[in-house]
């Protein structure tokens, strides 16, 4: 099966940050616009903090292949267990997308207190079966969404496969597998900056993500064009407070 392609619009708006004009590109899955062969197979360790506090950590592994003759790639997300939260249950996510235009065709994930979802993309319609946590019920999914979404716990990935241009506002559907149907982000790429990334400065390019509907800020992004690609993370929790999280390049795992 493949996606259609769909044309980007673009418009011209005033860039209010920079005094400049800057791109508004209106995207959806399939569009040209978006590259995903920018990503190159690497590993790296995502940490994730609260305050100065280490709450969640997982390795994010790539690796690129085929299936049947189209071109995907495969990301291999699993949890490290920490020692301020030693009974957080591991996870271990498995998720296959076009290695080209980003759509999401696998996604399975497996926890440590039992749960786990297993989804298969054909278009629209996403199939599969899950079970949350303390439940002996395996329930089946089967969702006809309006528009296919890029998978919202790699939102990140969008901006950098659109090319990270100085002055660019990006809008892209974004779903997730507790979503009824995507949700519209507006990523505004800034000017780079310096960010330190465990200890280490790093000059990255920040990009901040936003509902839509409401403008509500989603997270605040640091981008490569290079591995790990995502370097640093900002994202509001409803309490106010500001997770944190960091990423770092590391060998390949074989």
């Amino acid at each position: 099966m493949r996606l259609p392609f769909a044309c980007a619009t673009l418009v011209v708006i005033a860039f209010n940050a920079d005094a400049q004009t800057s791109d508004t590109v209106f995207v959806e899955v399939g569009s040209r616009v978006i590259d995903g062969s920018v990503f190159r197979p690497h590993a790296a360790r995502v940490r994730v903090y609260r305050g100065d506090s280490l709450t969640a950590e997982w390795v994010n592994e790539l690796t690129l292949g085929d299936s049947a003759g189209r071109r995907v790639m495969r990301w291999v997300t699993t949890g490290v267990r920490v020692a301020l939260v030693p009974n957080r249950p591991l996870t271990v996510l498995r998720q296959t997308y076009d290695a080209v235009t980003l759509a999401p065709l696998g996604y399975w994930s497996t926890s440590s207190n039992g749960a786990f979802t297993q989804l298969a993309f054909d278009g629209t319609a996403v199939r599969g079966t899950r079970r949350v946590a303390g439940d002996t019920v395996v329930r089946r999914v089967d969702n006809l969404m309006p528009r296919l979404g890029f998978i919202a716990g790699a939102s990140d990935l969008v901006p950098v496969a659109a090319g990270l241009k100085a002055g660019m506002v990006l809008v892209a559907p974004v779903w997730g597998p507790n979503m009824a149907a995507p949700d519209d982000r507006v990523f505004v790429v800034m000017r780079d900056t310096l960010v330190t990334v465990e200890g280490t400065p790093v000059r990255a390019q920040k990009v901040e993500e936003r509902r839509r509907e409401d403008r509500s800020l989603t997270a605040n992004w640091y981008l490569l064009t290079e591995s790990p690609y995502m370097v640093y993370g900002e994202v509001p929790l409803p309490d106010g407070r500001i997770q944190r999280m960091t990423e770092v390049a590391e060998p390949i795992r074989r």
